[in-house]
């Protein structure tokens, strides 16, 4: 019964992953497909204004002031008379920096498309966007060598009175992406998207309804790797304006996109946490980024599944024959340290919060494997241990004579590496030093503490008592990490862990077809198959 209510809830999880995909795939071709004006004579049409090929001009002006009418305030960065919406540059400008700018003040760039020889506020016809070139971000720590006191590079007297740890400062981004929808397309007024309307300025000229081109900032492209922090001697930085024509389908699916960001920094996510977004977005193309949606929700609905399995496997488990306890000890210490290690590098939350989610489960696990039991003495908790039997204590002896042939690799590779990195690397402090020491140890030795399972699993000569449905639904999601290592920004060790694993789960998979089942040994929830028989026909009887 029980087997019957999990079989289902899996087809039920399935089933709403599949919805799901299905529903997405609809809604994102109703992003990229606008339905046109079948009828371009009809009273419904809006034709575009560019077909006329008139003569146009851009103008970028910068302000510290986030709305302008006239000329006040601005400052002339850059014009491009007799603009042509199909012609691709790169220009790079030094802008001037307002005092109130460099006092941690905010600098907005404002862009106008008019025609040639007027001035924008005076074109009654102009396109106007606007932007902003200063973001705000907490700098990132400086490292230093803890035994010498060196920093990576001599600090000015400037950069000393300016520097501010824990509050956010102006950061200057280094470049302006613009985009203006050059596709010759004629809009169904009565099927206008909504995404595009309010980007939309109309012209009527009689029963003729014009759209002036659709000026467009994307903010996608202003990565954290680009900024450059801003003090009080930053009178001049550099600038580069990129400018290329867009589709509308990319422009639709890109303002989307913009305001899914928006909404995860409303919701308090951190300029870091966000660009990890943004470079899923503007690193690929968009072949490549459907092929990374459809492998992150495989991903996703891997990684319920290898969570579910990998519970109900310990919920049930009443023996621990066959089960290396060091190696569950192991992986929940080292689960631990890579979430402090990530949480140290202000790694992204996508890598993070799965990262946390394990490790609480790691902990859950080794209760589980040494039969603990909490009971609290007032305000003081006092630990207790349950009683292994013989089978038990038997895998036991071939677990610590495993670890008792590692120790001897493990310890001086893990401790001479640590020397290593305190005289030749910077740290940001102790603590940062004696994580990455930790994780290092994990990611470039982590997998020889797989090992003492591999030895009992040798020694037993069974690999029945392993949560395989577990480790199936972890494997996919190991190559599936393959992937995602190139996509999301991360730790270069952390990366690497990732291949690692392959050949931790492939010398697994070796051992499942060297070892056939045995349906008189133990199975993982500490009962055989012979067993089960034998009580289901005394049931009958």
């Amino acid at each position: 019964m029980f087997g019957l209510k999990t079989a289902s809830f899996t087809t039920l999880i399935v089933g709403v992953f599949i919805a799901y995909v299905l529903h997405t795939c609809w809604v994102m071709y109703g992003i990229v497909y606008t339905k046109p004006c079948t009828n371009p004579k009809g009273k419904n049409c809006i034709k575009p204004f560019l077909a006329l090929n008139p003569k146009i001009q851009l103008s970028i002006y910068t302000s510290t002031k986030s709305s302008v009418t006239d000329a006040a305030n601005l400052n002339l960065m850059l014009k491009i008379e007799h603009f042509d919406v199909n012609i691709k540059f790169e220009r790079v400008v030094n802008v001037s920096l307002p005092k109130k700018t460099r006092s941690n003040g905010t600098l907005y760039t404002h862009l106008f498309l008019h025609h040639v020889g007027m001035l924008p506020w005076h074109d009654g016809n102009h396109v106007y966007a606007s932007g902003h070139l200063t973001t705000y971000m907490i700098p990132k720590p400086e490292e230093i060598n803890l035994i010498t006191g060196e920093t990576e590079a001599q600090e000015t007297a400037a950069s000393v009175e300016t520097k501010v740890v824990d509050q956010p400062t102006a950061h200057w981004r280094s470049k302006l992406t613009v985009n203006i929808m050059s596709d010759n397309f004629t809009f169904d007024q009565s099927a206008l998207p909504a995404d595009v309307h309010r980007y939309l300025k109309l012209l009527h000229h009689g029963k003729t309804v014009q759209y002036l081109p659709i000026l467009f900032i994307d903010e996608l492209s202003n990565r954290v790797r680009d900024l450059t922090i801003i003090n009080a001697t930053s009178i001049r930085l550099p600038l580069t304006i990129s400018y290329d024509a867009i589709s509308l389908g990319k422009l639709r699916f890109w303002t989307h996109m913009q305001e899914a960001v928006y909404s995860l920094q409303r919701f308090g996510f951190t300029e870091k946490d966000v660009d990890e977004v943004k470079g899923i977005f503007v690193d690929t193309n968009l072949y490549f980024l459907a092929l990374t949606f459809f492998v992150a929700a495989f991903h996703l609905l891997f990684d319920f599944l290898a969570f579910k399995n990998d519970i109900t496997f310990w919920r049930r488990k009443k023996s621990m024959v066959g089960m290396s306890t060091k190696a569950v000890l192991w992986r929940c210490f080292s689960t631990i340290v890579v979430f402090l290690f990530l949480l140290d590098e202000q790694t992204s939350l996508l890598v993070l919060i799965p990262a946390g989610v394990g490790a609480i489960i790691e902990v859950w696990k080794v209760k589980k494997a040494f039969k603990m039991t909490v009971k609290w003495h007032g305000v003081r908790p006092i630990f207790q241990f349950g009683t292994f039997d013989e089978s038990e204590k038997k895998t036991e002896e071939y677990d610590t004579q495993a670890m008792k042939y590692l120790s001897y690799v493990l310890y001086p590779l893990c401790f001479g590496g640590a020397v290593y990195s305190l005289l030749n690397i910077k740290y940001k402090s102790w603590y940062s030093w004696l994580i990455n020491s930790l994780v290092n140890g994990v990611y470039a030795f982590g997998f020889l503490f797989m090992l003492p399972q591999l030895f009992v699993n040798y020694k037993l000569k069974s690999v029945a008592h392993l949560p395989w449905k577990a480790f199936m639904y972890k494997a996919f999601n190991t190559f599936i990490d393959d992937v995602f290592a190139f996509i999301i920004t991360m730790p270069t060790s952390h990366r690497l862990a990732c291949f690692r694993d392959d050949v931790v789960f492939l010398v697994y998979l070796y051992q499942r077809w060297l070892y056939p089942v045995d349906k008189s040994r133990i199975n993982e929830y500490g009962e055989s198959y012979d067993e089960k028989e034998t009580a289901k026909k005394l049931h009958k009887e």
